[in-house]
């Protein structure tokens, strides 16, 4: 009996060794990223790694300078709402401050046009609310053109008298007879001048 078994033994073992499985033997076939790859595999592997990380370093720049390009025109829109804003409150009171500037001129008269038998005190107080007033209006941003000594400037000035002199510079101011304003470097009422001119040969 034990002798006709042993050939079945054999078989078995030998069925065993010739029905190996393909995936058996993949298991020593050498890869790409395996132990066994070979020189070309493993380069064309180092190759794909060196391209994914250049592409991700170059998406990475690229939104980050999107986001600070957005970060900036956040900034800007900001500002120009702010200063937008600030123009508004001040440009509003624009007709306010004009219908006010007959009375200061009221108070530049009063203060040329001096009666001797007033009172110096009464001058006085008149001169002490002048400044109360025009200080009150500048800080609502009302500021006085410059005139006397300046040279003409039709932006700021109105000319409606000229006069020969050779003491002054072509075009210079000379006199001031009705004083102007301005308020934020926005023109509200000009200055009219004299001016001077060459003086003809």
């Amino acid at each position: 009996m034990q002798e006709e078994n042993e050939p079945i033994v054999n078989s078995e073992r030998k069925e065993t060794r010739e029905g190996t499985s393909s995936a058996e033997v993949d298991e020593f076939t050498p890869t790409a990223t395996g132990p066994n790859a070979t020189p070309e595999t493993a380069d064309a592997g180092l190759a794909e790694l060196t391209a994914a990380y250049e592409k991700a370093v170059a998406e990475k720049t690229e939104y980050f300078e999107r986001l600070l390009r957005k970060q900036a025109e956040l900034d800007n829109f900001r500002k120009r709402t702010q200063r937008e804003k600030e123009d508004l409150v001040h440009f509003a009171n624009a007709d306010l401050l004009r219908s006010l500037l007959p009375v200061l001129d009221g108070f530049d008269r009063a203060l040329k046009q001096r009666d001797p038998n007033v009172p110096r005190s009464f001058y006085d107080g008149l001169e002490h609310i002048q400044r109360q007033f025009i200080d009150t209006l500048g800080r609502a941003g009302l500021e006085p053109v410059d005139t006397v000594g300046e040279i003409f400037d039709p932006h700021f000035h109105q000319a409606v008298e000229t006069v020969e002199s050779d003491e002054h510079r072509d075009h210079e101011i000379i006199e001031e007879l009705q004083r102007g304003y301005k308020l934020k470097n926005r023109l509200l009422r000009p200055a009219i001048v004299k001016v001077a001119i060459p003086v003809k040969d």
